[in-house]
């Protein structure tokens, strides 16, 4: 019984070792018709993606000067005056009306 039970175990365990390696053989990659990318093609696209990474980060590198210009612009002193003085009437208003 044991021994049976153990050559059962153990064929089972073969089958699907053997299917899961059969299909890993096959490789992977973009390559559909099997034949490899030349060298060139490949430093191609490490171009392709190095430009596309520089444009990113002109973008952020952009944006993140349009908020710290917006930031600025916001922090004059004559804004801060006009915030402190909205701010003072504000409390007042709320105080005349509380809710």
């Amino acid at each position: 019984m044991f021994k049976l039970f153990f050559s059962i175990l153990l064929s089972i365990f073969l089958l699907t070792a053997s299917s899961a390696k059969s299909q890993e053989a096959g490789g992977g990659g973009d390559n559909k018709s099997g034949e490899k990318t030349s060298f060139k093609s490949k430093r191609k696209q490490r171009k392709e993606d190095r430009l596309l990474a520089r444009e990113e980060r002109k973008k952020k590198r952009q944006e993140e000067k349009a908020i710290k210009k917006h930031h600025k612009r916001i922090q004059s002193k004559d804004v801060q005056k006009r915030m402190k003085k909205n701010r003072r009437r504000d409390r007042k208003n709320n105080q005349k009306y509380p809710t």
